[in-house]
């Protein structure tokens, strides 16, 4: 099921305008057996559009997230990447914000439990929060109390009585998932104790649009933040904003630390200089946002020329990174089985499956010495310097790298 957007859900003014329409999709995270390929696929419609009130960037159109989260396919403890920025954020939660054994975490989105076992391994409570069935099994396997359902302010009341306040909530790469970001934070003010820090990550807008990451855009991040639309919203509840920081993490992210307002503790000033940074580049002009769309456009010609051009060759492609954001590239540049000969991933769940839309097949790493493609495009480009470490022996026998964004270059 899909509902179609008429409102920012943030101002809830109607005053959205289309940028970029993407087309109609698989659910990224759709994996496909081998005996349904040739079953007709759902696909949903990814346009992308610019709240001109308060600048928040938004999907115009929401799948039911049942469909996309009862069982859900990453798993974040295969990346280093990943892991390791996670571990940042618990040594850096434990020293600044005093968390001791008797504090309460909370992780919203919680996953496989890899962001709290960095908690849990000091001693400290845990608990996380996701709707995944088959992920939080594998959490509470790990030790991890999980919570199998979608935060809400409902679900908050229940845990508040049961496990009181928690002195830490986080939620990385999660917040953009959620419809209701009202509701969201309101369960964060009721679960938080009053001293409490809500520190949450995500993938950031002006990044996303000057290295022209159109592939972060998929049907289940719905919200693409800046500061404005943040700073809108974050006054519309009893939360505020206390420090923000730029990461690394997924081609440029920020990490927001929020705190009750009645609290009053003192704001940084890098917040102010971000939001002057924003509007010089032009954030809040649609004329951006549609010069961008042009970008995009490109880099779908360019790539498929690419790609093409090396088959008419002789020359053999692969691909690395069976993740999300790769499988909105490659339906959206229309890069099927004919150009990509088979995809590499490390993440035993999507192994011996196929990629939606496009039908890829998906080989465990090892596939890349064993068959040594001449080229291999990495899909997952956010962990480029990762994937380039693992495989310097195919480099070492010349094996050639794509990359598609911010532009498509050969290495």
């Amino acid at each position: 099921m899909v509902k179609k957007i008429k409102a920012c859900r943030i101002c809830n003014k109607e005053a959205l305008v289309q940028f970029l329409p993407l087309g109609r999709i698989p659910l990224p995270n759709g994996f496909i057996e081998h005996k349904n390929l040739k079953k007709i696929e759902a696909r949903y419609p990814l346009n992308v559009a610019l709240c001109t009130h308060c600048g928040l960037v938004q999907l115009l159109d929401i799948v039911d997230p049942e469909e996309m989260f009862h069982n859900y396919v990453y798993i974040p403890s295969t990346s280093k990447t990943r892991m390791n920025n996670f571990a940042e954020i618990a040594s850096q939660a434990r020293q600044r914000f005093a968390v001791t054994t008797d504090s309460l975490v909370i992780d919203i989105g919680s996953n496989d439990g890899s962001l709290l076992s960095f908690f849990k391994g000091h001693g400290i409570k845990t608990l996380g929060i996701d709707p995944a069935e088959n992920l939080a099994k594998i959490a509470e396997l790990k030790g991890i109390e999980t919570v199998n359902d979608y935060v809400s302010a409902r679900l908050a009341r229940k845990l508040r009585k049961a496990k009181g306040g928690a002195k830490v909530i986080t939620a990385t790469n999660v917040v953009a998932h959620i419809k209701d970001l009202h509701d969201l934070l309101s369960a964060v003010e009721i679960l938080l104790a009053d001293d409490g820090v809500f520190i949450c990550e995500f993938p950031y807008l002006l990044d996303l649009i000057q290295n022209n990451q159109f592939d972060t855009i998929y049907h289940e991040h719905l919200s693409y933040f800046s500061i404005k639309p943040l700073l809108n919203l974050l006054s519309q509840v009893e939360l505020e904003c206390i420090d923000i920081e730029r990461t690394a993490i997924d081609g440029g992210s920020l990490r927001v630390f929020l705190a009750k307002k009645k609290n009053k503790r003192p704001l940084n000033s890098k917040i102010a200089a971000m939001q002057k940074a924003e509007f010089v580049y032009g954030l809040g002009s649609i004329e951006t946002f549609n010069s961008f769309a042009d970008r995009v456009r490109k880099i779908r010609t360019d790539l498929h020329t690419t790609l093409a051009d090396l088959k008419s060759k002789g020359k053999t492609i692969a691909a690395y990174g069976a993740a999300a954001k790769g499988n909105i590239l490659l339906n959206y540049c229309k890069i099927g089985n004919r150009l990509i000969d088979f995809i590499a991933d490390s993440t035993p769940y999507k192994q011996g499956l196929y990629t939606p839309g496009t039908h890829i097949p998906i080989y465990p790493e090892s596939e890349i010495l064993g068959r040594m493609p001449d080229y291999i495009l990495i899909t997952a480009w956010n962990f480029a310097k990762e994937i380039k470490d693992k495989e310097k022996k195919y480099t070492a026998q010349g094996g050639k790298f794509i990359i598609p964004v911010p532009a498509v270059t050969i290495l």
